[in-house]
């Protein structure tokens, strides 16, 4: 049994810099977690990804490319297809190591895991043909909390990616550090989810959008229907944080129940003479 995280969320919304600060907590702690770099277009990170998709595709390859000639978005599409083709390069390369916790830093391109299936079929890759027990961490900058139509299609897009990808989530407001102290406080208010998080929304109470409010209120109580979106805050210059976090993780995995030695708590039957 092997364990991973899927590092799942928007662009820019700090999922390279979630998986160092994992690593470097694992490590501090005399306790192994690498990760794998499944982004393309990543162009530098804190990290020594064991495994890099770079090493098969850019995401400036067929973007130069004169037959294809594709644009960011439909590039980076193309490489995580071509990864898909070449499953048996990535199988080799995690079967080299003995790597028991992996996090897999996934690309920011939203529809990658909500539109398309590309992701959900590396998840059933990863589950039926290496064994691993996996948990998705969708990240959400904690900054759209000063919106809330980004902070609520945010949310949408995770609930969207939880039903996509079938395994166990964990979602986090990251960036936390970079809140004012007034929206610091205010964050709790974030993380139950529902209709009544928008009844003090100055637009939604104005009268252009008085039109549309019913239908607003009843998208938001899906998000409560479903009590699955529930979010926990996030710095990585906050230790007592990322424990917290990788608490819930490992629990969510049962990762300590798996490290745990099996040792008989009784004495064996003495052996009869006759």
């Amino acid at each position: 049994m092997r364990f991973g995280q899927l590092v799942l969320g928007p662009a820019g919304a700090g999922k390279s810099t979630y998986c160092s600060a994992v690593a470097k907590h694992c490590e501090a702690n005399r306790r192994k977690a690498h990760v794998v770099n499944l982004d393309p277009a990543a162009e530098s990170f804190d990290y020594e990804p064991i495994i890099d998709i770079r090493e098969v595709i850019q995401v400036n390859e067929p973007m130069e490319d004169e037959d294809l000639h594709l644009g960011p978005n439909g590039a980076l599409i193309y490489c995580m297809e071509q990864l898909m083709d070449n499953l048996d390069w990535l199988h080799e390369r995690l079967e080299e190591g003995d790597e028991e916790y992996i996090l897999f830093d996934i690309p920011g391109q939203i529809e990658l895991f909500t539109h398309f299936d590309l992701i959900a079929r590396l998840v059933k890759f990863l589950k039926d043909d290496l064994d691993f027990r996996l948990c998705g961490v969708f990240l959400l900058d904690s900054q759209f909390v000063t919106d809330l139509s980004k902070f609520f299609s945010g949310s949408f897009a995770s609930l969207s990616t939880m039903i996509n990808l079938e395994v166990s989530f964990v979602n986090l407001l990251s960036k936390t550090d970079l809140l004012s102290e007034t929206q610091r406080n205010e964050l709790e208010f974030f993380f139950d989810l529902g209709p009544e998080l928008l009844q003090g929304d100055d637009f939604l109470n104005s009268e252009w959008a008085k039109k549309y409010r019913q239908l607003t209120m009843a998208m938001a109580s899906v998000l409560e229907e479903y009590s699955l979106v529930k979010f926990m805050p996030f710095s990585v210059n906050e230790e007592e944080l990322i424990s917290d976090v990788l608490t819930v993780v490992d629990d969510v995995l049962q990762w300590a129940e798996e490290q745990d030695v099996k040792v008989s708590d009784f004495d064996p039957p003495e052996e009869n003479d006759n």
